[in-house]
């Protein structure tokens, strides 16, 4: 809907009067312009918090508030299209302000850094603000990129998700946890990112071709998921919030708090969300609730504007129903359960009880970053991070032993970098990094079964370098890499007698990326991208061996897999004629040699634990092209229209066949009506920024595939409608947000082809959601 409105000071703040003003004589004054056209932005409401007063920009983006006495003020700026912020300022004297706000950086997806635009400027990329990742925060960090421009999402049923950029997930798709690179993916597609959404403030994917310093796997392209830096305000600040859904009578409770202060700065946020189960527009989906509980912790010191340490700790803890009508006993239920209306073991009662199968899933990182500014134009920046991953897979198991797991994996990760940046002469900027990745994981034995993942040690080292530098109206980066990845396996044989047998690996990958962006005046850009990588095959993918619970199935891997090579292109074209219009358009093509894919078989495997689809990790020579298109339009500054659209097509280039579990085609659309004036409901309590929105998400059948490659046809085209409202209260110390939403307005039925749990059930119904947000 919204993302970041980005405020940063355009000039210093000017001094129209030597002296201080007398009494309450004050006036502000100032002007707002919108960061990507420069043009004066109308209708800004600036609203100060603590006095009640407010105003708006006239059509040269200029405004003014008088009477204003010396104090410490919040100041409210909000824009349709943009995210509401609160700043904070002092004043002393009549002042000036000239305000740069990222309208409709929705579409255009601008990125900022500690108030400078990122160096990978030229990397087609989109960002979700932090008001979006509020209301969207009863789901998955997965779940709220859905309808994103190039994004579609690969399900396990409600709870399991992972994000698909450009056909792309998993091992090749780097998700990084603020700036350190998310363990646990190496495990298979049932694994969610275990990432609180709360806890971030801005999500942003990148979807060009390699970005060589997230590391040299990124083939499908990177999502940053980053809290924001501690503002520099000198009083404690925090939020509630608190969601209730009434698809699985859900609710989630969430407390943020922190302050700014000389000798250290931190801020604190917990979430704990429970959910029954979800239900379909024609019955249950029995044991699909889960249970989250999550802390994280960040701390931050600078000394001398010099030296900057900053430490971050989070605690991410749940435990997921998996359909129980997912896990059939015999081979005839199983072939029955495929075509079946209404899943097995279906119940006519809602239940808040997890049962197996189930998994529970806890992820612990700690991080520590230090940077120095040896000179001006010379930075040297230092981290250390921890990951311990917990995973525990139960089953419905004979002999009371349901409670034992089947599945028992514990994993520790150690991430270590140094990076250092200098701008050369002639404005080139030089960065280069070294960094290494320890990986441990291990099984626990007592869980009386093979295990899906091997023993494993596995050791990354990487160095890297870039060379970016603005031209006058050219933006040019290059950049190389050097990956070397040893693996020790121990795994047990699939044959009789079983043995441990290991493998020793040795894998050196090279990743390059040279892009150019064009600037054509003043309103439009070209964007040229192009990247190579290698990655080779993760451990699940050669050793895999047994049921994966998530997905209902048995995967299996192959040790003979090789190292799969791909080239990218990306092309952007973007057009900003007015701050009211805003267009995008990004295609792109990538070409693998020895690509790694899950293939189904035309087979069913009996095992003890019940009958299940097979799945085997192949290869083959692929291509992968697409286009994205987005755009927004403001009519008469209150109403916005979004448009986003997505194709792209997958082709097996060997076999002359397509891929199996690429996107289909989908259109996302929104209408957003919004009200900005203020209405004084008491003295102290103004009503402002209500929006009614209403949006679309179109899914087209996925037509290019062949009957034989899948368990079950691809399910037909559907569309889901969405309705939702919300309104500002603002108070002297508070900020209340209320809003409350309709998830599948028309409760239509319907079946997602990249939601594996689609062979037994059909997708969640309609769901009231009921929203409140409360800053102070």
């Amino acid at each position: 809907m919204f993302n970041k409105l980005i405020l940063v000071f355009f000039n210093s703040v000017l001094i129209i009067n030597s002296g201080l003003s007398q009494d309450c004589d004050i006036t502000i004054t100032g002007y707002v312009y919108d960061e990507g056209t420069k043009s004066p932005l109308s209708f800004v409401n600036i609203f100060l918090q603590e006095t009640q007063q407010g105003t708006s920009t006239d059509e040269g983006g200029f405004f003014t508030l008088e009477n204003i006495c010396v104090g410490h003020y919040h100041f409210i700026f909000s824009h349709i299209g943009c995210e509401d912020v609160k700043q904070h300022f002092d004043i002393y004297r009549d002042t000036t302000l000239n305000i740069l706000l990222a309208h409709n950086s929705e579409v255009l997806g601008t990125v900022v850094v500690d108030g400078k635009r990122d160096q990978y400027s030229n990397q087609a990329k989109t960002s979700l603000n932090r008001q979006k990742i509020e209301e969207n925060s009863y789901q998955s960090i997965s779940t709220i990129l859905e309808n994103e421009t190039g994004v579609s999402l690969l399900k396990n049923g409600n709870g399991i998700s992972k994000p698909i950029v450009h056909g792309l997930f998993g091992n090749r798709l780097t998700m990084l946890n603020n700036g350190i690179q998310q363990s646990g993916q190496q495990w298979g597609n049932d694994h969610s990112p275990e990432i609180d959404p709360f806890s971030m403030d801005k999500i942003t994917i990148l979807k060009g071709a390699s970005a060589i310093e997230y590391g040299g796997n990124n083939l499908g392209g990177v999502i940053l998921a980053e809290p924001q830096r501690i503002e520099k305000e000198p009083h404690l600040h925090g939020q509630l919030n608190y969601i209730h859904e009434t698809n699985g009578r859900g609710n989630t409770y969430n407390a943020r708090l922190g302050k700014y202060g000389s000798r250290l700065a931190w801020k604190f946020n917990g979430t704990y969300k429970s959910y029954g189960d979800k239900n379909t527009p024609n019955y249950f989906l029995n044991n699909t609730g889960l249970e989250e509980f999550n802390l994280s912790l960040q701390l931050e010191k600078s000394w001398d504007d010099k030296v900057f340490f900053d430490f971050y700790a989070s605690t991410f803890n749940t435990t997921l129903g998996v359909l129980r009508g997912s896990h059939i006993s015999n081979l005839t239920d199983l072939e029955d359960a495929l075509t079946r209306d209404e899943p097995f073991f279906t119940e006519p009662d809602f239940s808040t009880f997890i049962e197996a199968p189930k998994q529970e899933v806890s992820h612990h990182l700690a991080k520590a970053k230090g940077k120095i500014f040896i000179k001006e134009d010379q930075i040297l920046e230092l981290t250390v991070a921890g990951q311990i991953n917990d995973r525990d897979e139960f089953d419905i198991r004979r002999g009371d032993r349901s409670e034992i797991p089947a599945l028992s994996l514990s994993q520790f990760t150690l991430n270590t970098e140094i990076k250092y940046t200098q701008t050369l002469e002639n404005e080139w900027k030089l960065k280069a990094g070294q960094q290494n990745i320890f990986t441990h994981n291990n099984n626990n034995p007592d869980t009386g079964t093979l295990p899906l993942i091997p023993d494993y040690i596995s050791w990354k080292s990487g160095i890297y370098s870039t060379l970016s530098k603005q031209l006058e109206n050219i933006y040019i980066s290059t950049g190389i890499r050097y990956d070397y990845e040893f693996q020790n396996v121990a795994t047990i044989t699939r044959t009789f007698p079983r043995r441990v047998e290991r493998f020793k690996n040795n894998f050196h990958n090279v990743s390059g990326l040279l892009g150019l962006k064009k600037m054509l005046g003043s309103k439009q850009s070209l964007s040229w991208n192009i990247g190579f990588a290698m990655r080779n095959p993760a451990v699940n993918e050669l050793y895999s061996n047994g049921l994966h619970q998530g997905v209902s199935g048995i995967e299996e891997g192959r040790p003979d897999l090789e190292t799969e090579k791909a080239i990218k292109n990306t092309l952007e074209y973007q057009w900003l004629p007015t701050s009211d219009f805003t267009i995008t358009a990004l295609a792109y093509h990538q070409r693998f040699e020895d690509y790694i894919f899950l293939e189904p078989q035309n087979d069913f495997r009996i095992t003890v634990r019940g009958a299940f689809p097979l799945f085997i990790y192949e290869q083959t020579n692929a291509s992968i092209s697409g286009l994205d298109l987005s755009t927004q339009y403001t009519f008469s500054h209150k109403l916005v229209g979004l448009f986003k659209f997505s194709y792209l097509r997958g082709r097996d280039q060997s076999n002359d066949i397509p891929l199996v579990f690429m996107p289909p085609i989908s259109l996302f659309t929104s209408l957003t009506y919004r009200v900005q004036k203020s209405m004084a409901l008491t003295k102290s309590l103004k009503m402002e920024d209500s929006e009614i929105e209403i949006s679309n998400r179109l899914v087209f059948e996925q037509k290019h595939i062949l009957d034989d490659q899948d368990f079950s046809p691809p399910p037909p085209t559907y569309s889901v409608l969405d309705l939702k409202f919300s309104t500002n209260f603002i108070l002297p110390r508070y900020k209340i947000r209320c809003f409350v939403r309709a998830d599948n307005l028309l409760n239509t039925t319907y079946r997602d082809y990249l939601n594996r749990q689609r062979y037994f059930s059909d997708d969640v119904g309609r769901s009231i959601v009921l929203g409140l947000n409360v800053k102070f």
